[in-house]
This record gives structure tokens, sequence and C-alpha cells, in this order.
């Protein structure tokens, strides 16, 4: 059997199949005929391996209660071991049904209402969302932008940790939208600040496999003392296309943050997940290694791509460097406009449905976030889209 899903320029139909990017534009107040290139997931077609396997699973026709054991963990940890260096061990590992619900219940377990969680901002929204709907302070220390590359202000992290007894920080690594990989030396930093002020590091690794410049490092693997402080985020949604499957797997080495976590899972009725994502999962890190890297191929040319076109065609429009994801943050300010007028212009002018930079913080007003894991005509398409309305502004 050969891996039959690498022809990457095809154009998948995702119209009509329950698709939150294209089937609820209407009921997001979108223009019928908008592009959508916000949400973050692919529009390629994942591993045919993932594929049989889920359809061999169906063909069964029985879907109750499941769970998986030891096999999966281990091709979860070779994955884990061959990719990013890391061999975490299977007493760490709680599956929950995605990364944002991880997120959650890690701000419950670990803080408690009117405590404030630090982040960094710009940063991928659901961030804020899980701090303030559970009734916490958001506090961030913003990044900054120099010469098209985001940097940490360590002196202001440390001293938001003391001013606001910050106890819980969540990090995104590599950094959702900003496309930073985080070095090593920067992440030793943030952490021995942690292990200093006694702050626990909820670490969002969930777009780990899209690394492009330098290399990513698992936060818990840089020092022995950050394993007791951290909580590990991994998925295979954003690797392998799956983010409808709702799993995710989290890594807790510290026993005492693990069985608080574990408290508010079972508070919140969880207990086994849905058995097509541990299928999907497992068949993913096994078999699916061809088509991860021509996907990455593919990913990294419609990045060269956009960086090109956006320097040629795009007068007043900077793409900031892209070292992960693919996710590009696109800086507009140079076209003078006010946020909500650049919105407008980009959603009803040039009909793009973008991610607006205003969500991932006030420091995010005036760039915009677009998805590049697309076919090559598509995001053609959108950059053209974006060319007029540059030069109509």
């Amino acid at each position: 059997m050969m891996e039959r899903n690498l022809d990457f320029d095809m154009v998948v139909n995702r119209r009509n199949t329950k698709c939150l990017k294209y089937d609820f534009v209407k009921k997001r107040s979108m223009p019928e005929d908008v592009l959508p290139m916000w949400v973050a997931d692919m529009d390629f077609k994942t591993s045919s391996y993932v594929e049989d396997a889920l359809a061999e699973w169906a063909g069964r026709g029985i879907f109750g209660y499941s769970e998986v054991q030891t096999p999966y963990f281990k091709t979860v940890r070779k994955w884990m071991k061959e990719h990013h260096g890391w061999e975490p061990q299977e007493k760490w590992l709680i599956k929950t049904p995605g990364v944002v619900f991880a997120l959650a219940m890690a701000v419950r377990a670990y803080t408690e209402p009117g405590d404030a969680v630090l982040i960094q901002q710009p940063v991928y929204y659901p961030f804020s969302e899980v701090i303030r709907d559970n009734g916490r302070r958001i506090i961030s220390s913003n990044l900054y932008l120099e010469k098209d590359r985001y940097y940490i202000d360590f002196e202001d992290f440390e001293k938001k940790i003391k001013e606001e007894k910050i106890r819980l920080f969540l990090l995104c690594s590599p950094h959702n939208p900003v496309g930073r990989v985080w070095t090593p030396e920067e992440l030793i930093r943030i952490g021995e600040v942690c292990v200093r002020h006694g702050v626990t590091v909820v670490s969002d690794e969930i777009h780990h496999d899209f690394i492009f410049q330098g290399e990513h490092h698992v936060f818990a693997s840089l020092k022995k003392e950050f394993e007791e402080i951290s909580v590990i985020c991994t998925s295979p949604s954003k690797t392998f296309n799956l983010a409808g499957m709702m799993l995710s797997n989290i890594f807790i080495p510290n026993q005492t943050l693990r069985n608080k976590f574990r408290k508010e899972l079972d508070a919140a009725g969880i207990s086994q997940l849905g058995i097509m994502g541990l299928v999907a999962c497992e068949a993913a890190y096994s078999r699916g290694g061809e088509w991860y890297q021509a996907m990455m191929s593919y990913v990294k040319e419609n990045i060269a791509y956009t960086r090109q076109y956006v320097k040629e065609h795009l007068p007043g429009v900077a793409l900031v460097e892209q070292e992960a994801t693919y996710l590009a943050w696109l800086d507009f300010r140079g076209l003078g406009l006010e946020t909500e007028e650049l919105d407008r212009r980009i959603i009803y002018g040039a009909k793009l449905w973008l991610d607006s930079g205003k969500i991932f913080g006030e420091c995010g007003r005036g760039f915009q976030r677009i998805n590049v894991a697309c076919p090559r005509s598509v995001l053609a398409e959108a950059l053209r889209r974006l060319k007029k309305l540059c030069i109509n502004r």
C-alpha cells in the first residue's frame, strides 16, 4: 500500500460538508462570496493511511466506549522522540478533547477565581477566552516587533509575575500568530524566572511539527526542574489536519499537577474520548510520515510564494518573518488605515475572511492572520484580492 494523498494542488470542495470555514459564512455575517482563509485547519486531504484506518474501523459497525493502552502511547512517544528528541513517560499522558479544552482545565486546576494568568500577546485568542470565561484576570507581557521578528521582553515578563502574583503562565511554542520558534536560550530564561517564582507553565506546542527555521524544543526537556512545573500540550490535529477528531495528548510529569488536572477533568465529566480520534492519531503517527514530509515541503513553498508576492505586489504590507506554523502574520500598518476600516476593506472590498489582528490582543491591531495551508491556486487568488485592496486604497 502506498500513500495516495500527495496532490496538494488539488482543490477539495469543502462546501456542504459541515465545514466551519465554508459553511458558516452567512451565519458569521460574512458576504456569501467571501474567500475564507482564517481558521487553522488545512485544505488538504489527510494521509491516506489515516483514511484507511478510519474506514476499516467504521466497517466494524460498533462504536462503544473505547480506550487505548500502551501501544498507543509507544506510537506517540516514538513520534516525539524522532521529531523532537523527547521521550515522555506513559504515566505523564492525559488525553483531552482538544488543546483549548486542556488550557481551560489548567486555568481551573492551577488558579482561583480572580487570580491573574500571564500570556504573551499578540497570541492565539482562546488563551484570553479561557482565562476570562473562567473568572480569572488576563495579564500580558507583550512581545515586541523589531525588524520583522518578535522578541520577549524578559524584564517586563518577570516584573508582571512579581507585581501580579502570577502562578500560571500560558506559553505558545512555537508562537501563534507571530510564527516564532523560541530558542533554547529564550525558553530557559523564561523557565528560570518561572521556577524562581513558583509559576506553572502550560506550554501549547500544537504547532511543533511546523518548523521552517531553527528547531523546536519541548519546554519540559530543557531542564529537569522545568519538568516539575510543566504541562505540555500536543496533538496530531494540526500536523495531520485532524482538528475535527477532538483529540490531544497532554503530558504532565509532576504528579501533584497531574492529579489537580485530572480532578478538573473528572469535574467536567470527561472520561473516555471518541474512538475515531484515537485511531486517527495512532495511524497518523505510525504511518503518516511520507505525507507529512510532502505536506511540509508544499507549505514551505507557499510561505516563500507569499513572501515574494507581498514584497513585489502589496505596497504598505509586510510579512513578519515566519519561522513556524502555516499561519502568516501580515503587517498592514503601512497602509495607514484604522483597524476597523482595514477589516471592512478586507472583508467587503477584497472579499477575504482573515483573522483580524485585534482579536489576538490590542498590540495585534493593524495586522491580519492568513492561513497558507491550501492549494497554491487558492493562495494566489487570496493574494490577488489583497493586491486590489492595496492598489485601490
